[in-house]
């Protein structure tokens, strides 16, 4: 993630998703990216920005005969740390791949849990995008500055929610949010949900006064009218939509949020650069560069130990807000 304002047992139920195999020439795979029996992990419930990228990555890396029969299956709970348990106990494996982000890194401190991104093997970051602010379509905010004008003055008795564990990015977003605005943080109503689908029924319903969460989630409720979109908070505004940034609505925040890969430990060499190859072919495919135009995803790719580093620093920085804020 690249904020500017960032200081810095078993499921009771698994969605699965099986694929078709795409039929092509010749070996069907490009440059040795098949993987037989790859499975891509979703440690929340479905709709939520890392099933959105797992399921987009299958279908994308099928379309383009760079693997066949990927499974995408749901793991949910606490934040994301139990399938990231998981994922840690399958030592070994190198074809499982978990999609995670910067809710997983909040999740393991806040859920003091018992595995951490260091026990696992990181992949690749994929994407890079803003979280947005959302109200339904029967809202009385039309703008930004209405609803920020309302949280100010009661900000205990407007509930904001959002699709991840506190640490998260929507949580970090309107918290970051209302100490810009001078909101005491303490006093934000935050009701975390586990991913945006889980949130999007309580938007919808009147039951949060707003919701934070990815553009790429709700990019289809938005422009059907169900929801609207009353700001950004990027650097730059969302292409095709008419919505400010936090910037321009006065409140001095930039926020981007980040998904990409975890594997299991204890992979060897060969295996982890099997799956990072399979991620750059994925990335260079045109299916892929489609699918980020169509979901508003900026392209955020670091590979391998360079993506761990990352990880080292994002912890040391969410553990640091999280601090400050009080959490």
């Amino acid at each position: 993630m690249r904020s500017r304002a960032l200081l810095s047992p078993p499921a009771a139920a698994a969605v699965v998703l099986l694929v078709p195999p795409l039929i092509t020439s010749g070996s069907g795979t490009s440059g040795g990216t098949n993987i037989p029996g790859l499975r891509f992990m979703v440690p929340n419930t479905p709709g939520g920005g890392y099933d959105i990228t797992a399921r987009t990555a299958a279908k994308n890396a099928e379309d383009a005969g760079l693997n066949h029969n990927i499974e995408v299956y749901n793991l949910p709970g606490a934040g994301g740390t139990v399938g990231l348990s998981r994922l840690v106990n399958e030592r070994g494996n190198g074809k499982l791949t978990m999609s995670m982000g910067l809710g997983v890194v909040g999740a393991v401190h806040t859920n003091h849990a018992p595995s951490t991104l260091a026990d696992a093997t990181p992949v690749a970051r994929l994407t890079e995008e803003p979280d947005i602010v959302v109200v339904a379509k029967n809202s009385k905010y039309k703008t930004f500055r209405q609803l920020l004008a309302d949280w100010k003055k009661h900000p205990g008795a407007m509930p904001v929610g959002g699709g991840s564990s506190p640490g998260g990015p929507d949580h970090l977003a309107p918290m970051l949010m209302a100490r810009a605005a001078g909101i005491r943080t303490t006093a934000v109503n935050y009701v975390p949900f586990d991913g945006g689908g889980e949130l999007l029924a309580s938007v919808l319903g009147g039951k949060v006064a707003f919701g934070v969460s990815g553009l790429g989630e709700y990019r289809d409720q938005i422009e059907s009218g169900e929801l609207r979109l009353l700001a950004v908070t990027g650097p730059k505004r969302a292409e095709g939509f008419d919505a400010p940034t936090l910037k321009e609505s006065g409140v001095d925040v930039e926020f981007t949020n980040w998904r990409g890969m975890m594997a299991p430990p204890g992979l060897s060499e060969a295996q982890r650069d099997k799956l990072v190859r399979f991620l750059r072919e994925l990335r260079r495919s045109e299916q892929w560069r489609t699918s980020l135009r169509t979901n508003g995803w900026e392209d955020a790719w670091l590979p391998g130990d360079k993506y761990g580093r990352f990880l080292e620093r994002e912890d040391k920085r969410v553990n640091s807000v999280l601090k400050e804020l009080g959490q």
